[in-house]
């Protein structure tokens, strides 16, 4: 077969015995790549080779060129990696490749959630569809069926949209089809309410909640009420993080699923909190307990190690609550607790957000609004700041 130019760059004409057709050249991924349209010779098919061959540089340079989709039955898509058109692939497999990716690189609880979605909703929805049959329409009908909460409807999609993005990435779709899902416009209103809502115990309740515990497991409850530390943050708490002498403690690592990690939950979560007579006064009751290991501040009483994760403080602290007679709320309102009994004070806002550990006073109007604005309240010595005089420490 011979071959002749066109006259138009990177558009070859091609003729062999009793056919003709048209070869257009580009690069792709640092590669020429070649590809023949069977057209015969005529001015209006060298126009289209020509608009078609800029189509697909400017697709490149955008960066959404789809090969699959130019030419589906090129042999050169074996060289990117692409051997499949989008009906031939099943979404189980992206979706477990998304589970796969978040046990190597997300927290074990985030990986959990993740395996859990896709157990309960992906999996059973969308595991023995084709990727072609993911579009825009079927996600939205599927998504206003959910009767879940806002906010649970998007944990659901983070590994779907991840699947689908996999699938750019891959060349087997051009467009994620959750782009032209608005959740907004899908979701019934009273779904997208706020599931969650500050609830903070009183200072009745504080004292018939410690009044019921003893030991260590009153000292960690204590302590949580007094610093506004996550669960994850003060079970991986080390003695070796305590201040002594300005009378502060320094959060830098977590513990999540029984896994410690060296690191907060967000970047601005890695603080120093300023020690109160109630957590001085607990860590001083802890020391007898866990000092001389050198190691973790608070044990659970019942196994002699550290607590494994939130899961397990919570378990107790059901209980705690039950025999306290104390309507309940989760151990994760102690830090809430702490929060509005500093802004109902008239503690500053920006001085409060940072020993939360939040970046800005955001999150504190937006979850505490109610509390800045009744600042009519008296510090009590609970929530005082403490200092060395005041308390034997050594």
């Amino acid at each position: 077969m011979g071959s002749e130019k066109s006259g138009v760059r990177g558009v070859e004409l091609r003729k062999g015995v009793n056919s003709e057709s048209i070869r257009i050249k580009f690069m792709y991924r640092g590669m020429e790549c070649r590809e023949t349209l069977k057209l015969s010779h005529t001015k209006a098919n060298i126009k289209y080779a020509e608009r078609l061959r800029g189509e697909i540089l400017n697709a490149i340079e955008l960066g959404n060129f789809s090969y699959a989709k130019y030419f589906p039955d090129s042999p050169q898509l074996e060289k990117f990696g692409i051997t499949r058109l989008p009906h031939q692939v099943l979404m189980d497999e992206l979706l477990l490749e998304q589970i796969s990716i978040a046990r190597r690189t997300l927290s074990p609880n985030t990986a959990k959630a993740y395996e859990s979605n896709y157990k309960t909703h992906l999996g059973p929805k969308w595991g023995a569809m084709r990727l072609s049959e993911v579009t825009p329409m079927a996600l939205r009908t599927w998504i206003a069926g959910l009767t879940c909460k806002a906010r649970t409807v998007n944990q659901i999609l983070i590994p779907l949209r991840g699947a689908l993005e996999q699938a750019i990435n891959d060349d087997l779709i051009e467009n994620n089809p959750m782009d032209r899902v608005r959740l907004s416009r899908v979701l019934e209103k009273e779904s997208r309410k706020v599931e969650f809502e500050a609830d903070p115990f009183s200072a009745e309740e504080i004292e018939a909640i410690l009044a019921v515990s003893a030991g260590q497991e009153r000292n960690v409850w204590q302590f949580a009420f007094a610093t506004g530390m996550r669960p994850s943050e003060y079970i991986a708490l080390r003695w070796s993080s305590i201040d002594w002498l300005k009378m502060g403690v320094r959060v830098e690592r977590t513990r999540v699923a029984a896994v410690f990690k060296d690191e907060t939950k967000t970047k601005s979560g890695r603080r120093t909190i300023a020690l109160r007579n109630a957590a001085v006064e607990a860590l001083i009751a802890q020391k007898p307990h866990t000092a001389l290991a050198n190691d973790l501040v608070f044990h659970d009483p019942r196994y002699g190690v550290g607590w494994k994760s939130y899961d397990s403080v919570g378990k107790r602290w059901a209980i705690v609550l039950r025999k306290a007679g104390v309507r309940f709320r989760n151990s994760y309102q102690t830090r809430h607790t702490f929060a509005s009994t500093l802004l109902s004070t008239g503690e500053n806002p920006m001085y409060v957000a940072k020993q939360m550990g939040h970046k800005n006073v955001d999150m504190i109007v937006r979850t505490y609004g109610k509390w800045v604005e009744q600042t009519d309240g008296v510090l009590p010595h609970f929530y005082r700041l403490a200092s060395e005089r005041d308390h034997a420490v050594k």
